[in-house]
């Protein structure tokens, strides 16, 4: 099975949940799983798609390419994940999808948006997420290049708090577009936009020195290579900023584009 698909509700669905597209990252698997035991009553049809069934077996991240790079795909690509982002694609064209990833960097869950929509204003700050993250300038080949999405990153990878954040995530979604019952809690919601990248040489021992989501100020260190130390020429907030989480990157630079503020709450 090249990936596995089901359905809430009857009808065609215009709502969908993403899991699995990376093999190594289990957490929404769990949630979509928990779903469809559980079976509640919906108000909208929700198609659920557990995507990339190969890596998950394999526990990898991916069979032969990352599948968030691979969008849109072929059905005639030579790689799994190329074909696999085609048939994705199909699945959830005219539906607004929630997909769910974890990190090796960051504990805290946080959305990840492809702009700063109408849609993103009005359903992330619903979310429990401590930030939106608008990430335009490197989408290409990612699933919200292609299809409507909010993707969240739901905690580390691996721990049973990033499986436990998915369901809650997931559940605060599909009530902020009505198609669970009940009602949400908006917050207020930073929001930033990531504007470059931040390499790494090739060494045998990083360091990360700050932490993400908090400013770091020119002139300041925040990561080595073999001892060899990277000192900010500008401030800047580092978001997915770790020793080992990417293979040449320790992570992203970003600035700080706004906070959404939450409606006071009625008397």
């Amino acid at each position: 099975m090249i990936m596995r698909v089901a359905q809430l509700g009857s009808g065609t669905p215009e709502i969908a949940v993403v899991a699995g597209v990376h093999g190594d990252e289990p957490c929404g698997v769990r949630a979509v799983e928990r779903l469809l035991d559980e079976r509640p009553t919906v108000e909208r049809p929700i198609k659920l798609i557990v995507a990339n069934e190969e890596a998950l077996e394999r526990r990898v991240r991916f069979v032969d390419e990352d599948l968030n790079r691979a969008f849109p795909g072929d059905p005639d690509a030579k790689t799994h994940e190329g074909r696999l982002a085609h048939r994705l694609i199909e699945e959830l064209d005219g539906c607004l999808t929630f997909s769910m990833h974890s990190t090796q960097s960051h504990g805290e869950p946080f959305a990840i948006v492809n702009g700063v929509s109408e849609t993103a204003k009005e359903i992330v700050p619903q979310l429990p997420v401590a930030a939106m993250v608008e990430t335009s300038n490197f989408a290409e080949g990612r699933l919200f290049s292609a299809i409507d999405t909010v993707e969240v990153e739901c905690g580390l990878q691996g721990s049973e708090t990033a499986a436990q954040n998915a369901d809650r995530l997931t559940r605060a979604f599909l009530t902020a577009v009505d198609a669970l019952p009940g009602d949400t809690i908006r917050s207020d919601l930073p929001v930033y936009r990531l504007t470059d990248v931040i390499r790494k040489q090739d060494a045998d021992t990083y360091e990360v020195f700050v932490d993400n989501f908090t400013e770091v100020d020119a002139g300041d260190p925040f990561a080595a290579a073999d001892g060899d130390t990277q000192v900010a020429d500008e401030p800047f907030y580092p978001i997915l900023m770790s020793p080992n989480g990417y293979r040449d990157v320790f992570g992203y630079a970003a600035k700080k584009l706004d906070v959404l503020t939450a409606p006071p709450a009625a008397d």
